[in-house]
């Protein structure tokens, strides 16, 4: 299947919504219950505008199917940790890559295009680029159904975190964390 990586705009952010909800909905059915999903749809996942606006948001298009977005995720020069436009503890000063880890951010695939190498191209993608922006070391809150990929691309556990959902319950996910190399690996053309 060929794909192609862009940076997304904020006209993608509507395509981004269905995404998003349907990823969710489709691939954490198996590690949360119905409630906390559809608690963290309404106050924790979602379309990140912030992410957008500084550039470190990729959106991945199936090039045979009229170039619909099938995936998104991105990397943040910013001290938020997790949580898109609806979560109401946003930390949006600027990181120091001299001295602090860039976030690893709202990675969702549609469940019709699992298993393809999508969640790699955009980590490729987010790891090169967060590398260009002088960051060696990387972090992120990741979902239990995410840590699976996050550990075979060399993402160690930190600590076990529980997201407060509105609908009083929580949201478990992994504090995971990287050191990059100290050169730019050349990776494979896609």
């Amino acid at each position: 299947m060929d794909f192609s990586l862009r940076q997304a705009v904020p006209a993608d952010t509507p395509a981004l919504r269905v995404l998003i909800e349907a990823s969710v909905r489709g691939l954490q059915a198996a590690d949360y219950s119905p409630s906390q999903i559809e608690s963290a749809l309404a106050s924790v996942y979602g379309v990140d505008s912030q992410l957008i606006a500084d550039g470190t948001y990729f959106v991945v298009e199936a090039v045979k199917f009229d170039r619909r977005i099938v995936a998104c995720g991105g990397w943040s020069k910013r001290n938020t940790l997790y949580g898109g436009d609806v979560w109401k503890a946003r930390e949006d000063s600027l990181l120091d890559p001299s001295k602090d880890a860039a976030k690893i951010r709202a990675f969702f695939v549609h469940p019709e295009w699992v298993r393809q190498g999508i969640g790699t191209i955009l980590l490729d993608a987010c790891e090169d680029a967060a590398f260009v922006a002088g960051f060696r070391r990387l972090e992120m809150g990741a979902t239990l159904s995410g840590v699976p990929l996050y550990k075979a691309r060399g993402y160690v556990t930190v600590k076990d975190l529980s997201v407060p959902l509105a609908n009083g319950e929580s949201l478990p996910i992994v504090h995971m964390e990287k050191q990059l190399p100290a050169h730019l690996p050349v990776r494979a053309p896609r």
